[in-house]
């Protein structure tokens, strides 16, 4: 009964992290394309691109949550961590180093947990 349950959690997880990848396509697809029409300045692409991390960690954090139905703030906290480290490793897969300083990194982990954490709060 126990691995039924842990089974089940890791696909509510998974789920939830697909819906987070699949906003964040998306939302980085509209963002690419007003930058490509609009022609809007770097700080502009930046601040869309934290829009992007904290609205995809928030939606998957609204589905966890509304999945578990306990510990919901737990949950969304988990899947913002899980979606940090992928991006982490898409990053380090690209430029085989981490070319970046720790306060980004950070900031970065901060935004994804508290993403996931806010939505699935108010799920």
């Amino acid at each position: 009964m126990r691995k039924k349950q842990i089974g089940q959690k890791i696909m509510w997880m998974l789920k939830s992290l697909l819906a987070s990848y699949i906003v964040t396509g998306l939302s980085l697809l509209l963002l690419s394309f007003a930058v490509y029409q609009f022609k809007v300045d770097e700080q502009t692409v930046t601040a869309g691109i934290v829009v992007v991390y904290v609205l995809s960690n928030f939606v998957g954090g609204m589905i966890i949550g509304k999945l578990t139905k306990k510990r919901r703030f737990l949950w969304g906290s988990i899947l913002g961590s899980l979606y940090f480290l992928f991006l982490l490793s898409i990053s380090y897969g690209v430029y085989r180093e981490f070319n970046t300083n720790g306060l980004h990194v950070i900031t970065t982990f901060a935004l994804c947990l508290g993403g996931g954490m806010l939505g699935g709060m108010l799920s």
